[in-house]
Protein backbone atom coordinates (compact mmCIF):
# COMPACT_ATOMS: atom_id res chain seq x y z
CA UNK A 1 0.00 0.00 0.00
CA UNK A 2 1.43 3.50 -0.81
CA UNK A 3 1.50 6.32 1.38
CA UNK A 4 -1.35 8.11 -0.70
CA UNK A 5 -3.80 5.05 -0.13
CA UNK A 6 -3.25 5.03 3.18
CA UNK A 7 -3.69 8.38 3.83
CA UNK A 8 -7.10 7.95 2.16
CA UNK A 9 -7.56 4.60 3.66
CA UNK A 10 -6.85 6.29 7.53
CA UNK A 11 -7.86 9.74 6.81
CA UNK A 12 -5.20 11.18 8.72
CA UNK A 13 -1.37 11.84 8.74
CA UNK A 14 0.50 12.38 11.79
CA UNK A 15 3.77 14.38 10.86
CA UNK A 16 6.32 14.33 13.19
CA UNK A 17 8.60 17.25 14.09
CA UNK A 18 7.42 18.79 11.38
CA UNK A 19 7.91 22.29 12.81
CA UNK A 20 11.28 23.55 12.83
CA UNK A 21 12.66 23.16 16.77
CA UNK A 22 14.01 26.40 16.82
CA UNK A 23 10.64 28.38 15.92
CA UNK A 24 9.14 26.45 18.90
CA UNK A 25 10.10 28.77 21.65
CA UNK A 26 8.76 31.57 19.75
CA UNK A 27 5.46 30.10 18.94
CA UNK A 28 4.79 29.03 22.50
CA UNK A 29 5.43 32.43 23.63
CA UNK A 30 2.83 34.07 20.57
CA UNK A 31 0.29 31.39 22.07
CA UNK A 32 0.85 32.73 25.76
CA UNK A 33 0.43 36.56 24.44
CA UNK A 34 -2.66 36.16 23.10
CA UNK A 35 -4.61 34.01 25.32
CA UNK A 36 -7.99 35.66 25.95
CA UNK A 37 -10.57 34.91 28.82
CA UNK A 38 -13.81 32.14 27.78
CA UNK A 39 -16.03 34.85 28.08
CA UNK A 40 -14.18 37.41 26.09
CA UNK A 41 -14.76 35.78 22.76
CA UNK A 42 -17.87 36.40 20.09
CA UNK A 43 -18.86 33.07 20.72
CA UNK A 44 -17.73 31.51 24.18
CA UNK A 45 -15.55 29.09 24.33
CA UNK A 46 -15.41 25.74 27.33
CA UNK A 47 -13.98 26.53 30.55
CA UNK A 48 -12.11 23.61 30.76
CA UNK A 49 -9.75 25.16 27.60
CA UNK A 50 -7.31 28.06 27.46
CA UNK A 51 -7.84 29.30 23.93
CA UNK A 52 -5.35 32.19 21.91
CA UNK A 53 -6.09 34.42 19.26
CA UNK A 54 -2.94 34.22 17.47
CA UNK A 55 -4.10 34.18 13.81
CA UNK A 56 -2.22 37.32 12.36
CA UNK A 57 1.51 35.96 13.48
CA UNK A 58 3.98 35.58 10.69
CA UNK A 59 5.17 32.48 12.56
CA UNK A 60 2.34 31.32 13.50
CA UNK A 61 0.99 31.63 9.56
CA UNK A 62 4.23 29.90 8.62
CA UNK A 63 3.43 27.06 10.33
CA UNK A 64 -0.05 26.81 8.65
CA UNK A 65 1.99 27.19 5.17
CA UNK A 66 4.96 24.32 5.89
CA UNK A 67 5.20 22.42 2.08
CA UNK A 68 4.91 19.36 3.97
CA UNK A 69 1.31 20.23 5.94
CA UNK A 70 0.11 21.46 2.26
CA UNK A 71 0.65 18.92 0.10
CA UNK A 72 -1.10 16.56 2.41
CA UNK A 73 -4.28 19.13 2.89
CA UNK A 74 -4.36 18.96 -0.51
CA UNK A 75 -3.94 15.26 -1.24
CA UNK A 76 -7.22 15.17 1.28
CA UNK A 77 -8.97 17.83 -0.27
CA UNK A 78 -8.24 17.09 -3.94
CA UNK A 79 -9.07 20.77 -5.42
CA UNK A 80 -8.13 24.27 -4.83
CA UNK A 81 -8.40 25.29 -1.03
CA UNK A 82 -7.80 27.98 1.32
CA UNK A 83 -6.69 28.50 4.88
CA UNK A 84 -9.80 29.08 6.42
CA UNK A 85 -9.00 29.27 10.35
CA UNK A 86 -5.74 29.23 13.12
CA UNK A 87 -6.38 29.52 16.63
CA UNK A 88 -4.47 28.58 19.65
CA UNK A 89 -6.30 25.60 22.20
CA UNK A 90 -4.32 24.27 25.33
CA UNK A 91 -6.90 21.89 27.69
CA UNK A 92 -6.71 23.38 31.08
CA UNK A 93 -5.99 21.00 34.54
CA UNK A 94 -8.53 18.47 35.13
CA UNK A 95 -10.13 19.69 31.43
CA UNK A 96 -10.25 18.88 27.82
CA UNK A 97 -11.95 15.51 28.00
CA UNK A 98 -14.15 15.73 24.70
CA UNK A 99 -16.83 12.88 23.69
CA UNK A 100 -15.42 11.38 20.46
CA UNK A 101 -17.49 13.34 17.38
CA UNK A 102 -16.83 14.50 13.69
CA UNK A 103 -16.18 18.35 12.57
CA UNK A 104 -17.91 17.38 9.32
CA UNK A 105 -17.83 18.59 5.72
CA UNK A 106 -19.96 20.69 4.25
CA UNK A 107 -20.72 20.39 0.81
CA UNK A 108 -19.16 16.95 -0.03
CA UNK A 109 -17.07 14.52 1.90
CA UNK A 110 -13.62 15.87 2.15
CA UNK A 111 -13.95 19.60 1.13
CA UNK A 112 -12.60 20.59 4.64
CA UNK A 113 -9.69 19.29 6.90
CA UNK A 114 -7.97 20.36 9.96
CA UNK A 115 -4.89 20.28 11.09
CA UNK A 116 -3.40 20.26 15.41
CA UNK A 117 0.21 21.42 15.20
CA UNK A 118 1.54 20.57 19.00
CA UNK A 119 3.82 23.32 20.81
CA UNK A 120 4.27 21.05 23.55
CA UNK A 121 5.15 17.40 24.02
CA UNK A 122 1.75 15.45 24.21
CA UNK A 123 0.45 12.39 25.14
CA UNK A 124 -2.44 10.39 27.75
CA UNK A 125 -2.04 12.83 30.45
CA UNK A 126 -2.06 15.90 29.24
CA UNK A 127 -4.75 15.67 26.96
CA UNK A 128 -3.52 13.88 23.52
CA UNK A 129 -6.35 13.85 21.13
CA UNK A 130 -7.67 10.42 19.93
CA UNK A 131 -8.18 9.37 16.93
CA UNK A 132 -10.53 6.41 15.10
CA UNK A 133 -8.12 5.46 11.75
CA UNK A 134 -10.97 5.27 9.04
CA UNK A 135 -13.85 6.43 10.21
CA UNK A 136 -14.06 9.51 8.01
CA UNK A 137 -15.67 6.97 5.39
CA UNK A 138 -17.99 4.33 6.65
CA UNK A 139 -19.17 1.79 4.68
CA UNK A 140 -22.96 2.72 3.67
CA UNK A 141 -24.37 -0.75 5.30
CA UNK A 142 -22.52 0.06 8.72
CA UNK A 143 -24.70 0.85 11.54
CA UNK A 144 -24.33 4.74 12.91
CA UNK A 145 -20.98 5.14 14.46
CA UNK A 146 -21.72 5.05 18.61
CA UNK A 147 -19.84 8.03 19.58
CA UNK A 148 -19.46 6.27 23.38
CA UNK A 149 -17.90 3.19 21.74
CA UNK A 150 -13.84 3.87 22.55
CA UNK A 151 -12.77 0.29 21.46
CA UNK A 152 -11.47 1.81 18.22
CA UNK A 153 -10.18 5.01 19.21
CA UNK A 154 -6.05 5.54 19.07
CA UNK A 155 -4.78 7.83 21.73
CA UNK A 156 -1.65 9.98 20.24
CA UNK A 157 1.45 10.93 21.67
CA UNK A 158 4.41 12.44 20.32
CA UNK A 159 6.87 15.75 20.92
CA UNK A 160 6.74 19.58 20.59
CA UNK A 161 6.62 19.90 16.47
CA UNK A 162 4.52 16.70 15.59
CA UNK A 163 0.99 17.99 13.44
CA UNK A 164 -1.89 16.42 12.83
CA UNK A 165 -3.10 16.45 9.89
CA UNK A 166 -6.98 15.00 9.40
CA UNK A 167 -10.15 14.62 7.49
CA UNK A 168 -13.17 16.75 9.23
CA UNK A 169 -15.09 13.70 8.91
CA UNK A 170 -12.86 11.44 11.25
CA UNK A 171 -13.96 10.36 14.95
CA UNK A 172 -11.54 12.10 16.99
CA UNK A 173 -11.44 14.00 20.36
CA UNK A 174 -9.68 15.74 23.24
CA UNK A 175 -8.73 13.94 26.02
CA UNK A 176 -8.26 14.83 30.03
CA UNK A 177 -5.20 17.02 30.56
CA UNK A 178 -5.10 15.01 34.23
CA UNK A 179 -1.71 16.13 35.42
CA UNK A 180 -2.30 19.93 34.39
CA UNK A 181 1.36 19.82 32.20
CA UNK A 182 1.07 22.27 28.99
CA UNK A 183 -0.29 21.44 25.88
CA UNK A 184 -0.42 23.81 23.87
CA UNK A 185 -1.24 23.78 20.14
CA UNK A 186 -3.08 25.65 17.22
CA UNK A 187 -6.07 24.16 15.73
CA UNK A 188 -5.96 24.95 11.81
CA UNK A 189 -9.04 24.82 9.35
CA UNK A 190 -8.41 24.26 5.76
CA UNK A 191 -11.60 24.32 3.14
CA UNK A 192 -11.81 24.05 -0.62
CA UNK A 193 -12.63 27.23 -2.27
CA UNK A 194 -16.05 26.66 -3.26
CA UNK A 195 -16.62 26.96 0.55
CA UNK A 196 -15.29 30.57 0.64
CA UNK A 197 -18.71 32.15 0.25
CA UNK A 198 -20.10 30.85 3.29
CA UNK A 199 -16.55 31.24 5.52
CA UNK A 200 -17.03 35.24 5.02
CA UNK A 201 -20.35 34.86 6.49
CA UNK A 202 -18.91 33.90 9.76
CA UNK A 203 -15.59 35.17 10.08
CA UNK A 204 -16.81 37.63 12.76
CA UNK A 205 -18.10 34.90 15.33
CA UNK A 206 -14.78 33.11 14.86
CA UNK A 207 -12.62 35.96 16.04
CA UNK A 208 -10.84 35.39 12.08
CA UNK A 209 -8.46 38.40 11.40
CA UNK A 210 -6.28 36.79 9.06
CA UNK A 211 -6.23 37.34 5.45
CA UNK A 212 -7.60 34.45 3.93
CA UNK A 213 -7.38 35.74 -0.18
CA UNK A 214 -4.34 33.05 -0.80
CA UNK A 215 -5.12 30.08 -2.90
CA UNK A 216 -3.51 26.94 -2.54
CA UNK A 217 -3.51 24.38 -5.69
CA UNK A 218 -2.38 20.66 -4.43
CA UNK A 219 -0.04 20.18 -7.62
CA UNK A 220 1.89 23.70 -6.34
CA UNK A 221 2.41 21.63 -2.89
CA UNK A 222 2.00 17.61 -3.54
CA UNK A 223 5.29 15.64 -2.91
CA UNK A 224 6.65 12.57 -4.11
CA UNK A 225 5.04 9.97 -1.39
CA UNK A 226 1.22 11.27 -2.51
CA UNK A 227 1.85 11.01 -6.16
CA UNK A 228 0.69 8.72 -8.50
Amino acid sequence: MTDREQLHRDGFALLRRAIPAEWLGDLRAVFDAGVKPADQWPVPRGMDWCHSLLDSDSKIQAVCRLPELLAVVGELIGERFFLSQVEGREPLAGGGHQQLHRDLSAQRPGDIVNAIAYFDDYGPENGATRIVPGSHRPDQEAPPFDFNDESRSVQLSGSAGDILVFDADLVHAGSLNSIGARRRSILISYFSEPLYASHLETVGLRSIRMDTTDRFDPSDFACSSYQE
